[in-house]
């Protein structure tokens, strides 16, 4: 099927300095990919943001650290993210499908199997649009590993995916210069060359930042899968990437493997 893969960053469905569901990102965002499912073109959401929901849901001043109270958070803040998620998609008459993976389900060859199978049938059905998240109520590992990053590029890897696009509250890869971010970097085609511009910041809600993304193109590139780093809160961005207009930075296979 090859289908589109879209990573949402928390920083993009939380609203603006505060963790709350932001509901006209997620109305313009289902409003976007609904058309491309019109268009017949396979859709899947690799969604973050259950835990910022939970926190704001458990009205608490932060997002806990331990891992109990992640886990606590995210169980809370999954179903009401998927429930704003079905409510806004079927305004466009587009069904919602929940799954929640954790990283076992993609290595181990049977689960793997499985998740593949459920997947290809589901983007064969009649306007329907996978949403996944990692189960992060129960794993444990998962929540280490940067905020879905690693786990929509896997994805895009299990589903020999035509193109992966990272959606965060940043215009792409920037130039920096004592810290400060500078210029976009449209383009990247040896991810060695781009690592002294990669700051360790990450927001407030969420589990990694730019570094995790670069590992996470490194899992997709090295597969021939092109990736785009792009800004979720700038409207039809998912378009242009897809169409290959200049949009964030653009990722292709690279010459060499990372370190960050």
């Amino acid at each position: 099927m090859n289908p589109l893969i879209i990573k949402f960053g928390t920083g993009i469905l939380a609203e603006p300095g505060g963790c709350a569901i932001d509901l006209a990102q997620i109305q313009r965002l289902a409003s976007e990919i609904s058309t491309l499912i019109k268009q017949g073109i396979p859709c899947i959401i690799v969604s973050s943001g259950a835990i910022a929901a939970g926190v704001h849901a458990l009205n608490l001043e932060k997002r806990p650290n331990d891992v109990a109270g992640k886990q606590a958070c995210a169980a809370v803040g999954q179903p009401m993210l998927m429930a704003t998620y079905a409510k806004e998609f079927a305004y466009h008459e587009v069904t919602t499908a929940q799954l929640l993976l954790t990283h076992e389900d993609i290595y181990t060859k049977s689960r793997r199997h499985n998740a593949q199978a459920t997947l290809n049938h589901l983007l064969t059905s009649r306007h329907v649009i996978p949403i996944i998240n990692e189960n992060d109520s129960v794993a444990v590992e998962e929540l280490r590993l940067g905020d879905n990053d690693q786990l929509s590029a896997e994805v895009a890897v299990m589903m020999k995916a035509r193109l992966l696009i990272l959606l965060t509250s940043t215009d792409g890869l920037m130039t920096t210069l004592g810290g400060i971010p500078q210029q976009r970097i449209p383009l990247v085609t040896n991810l060695q060359d781009v690592l002294c511009h990669v700051t360790p910041e990450k927001g407030e809600h969420s589990t990694g930042g730019m570094a995790t993304k670069l590992k996470a193109v490194e899992v997709a590139t090295t597969a021939g899968i092109e990736t785009i780093i792009a800004d979720g809160r700038k409207p039809q961005q998912i378009e242009k990437a897809l169409v290959g207009e200049d949009v964030g930075t653009r990722f292709i296979r690279p010459t060499g493997r990372i370190k960050v």
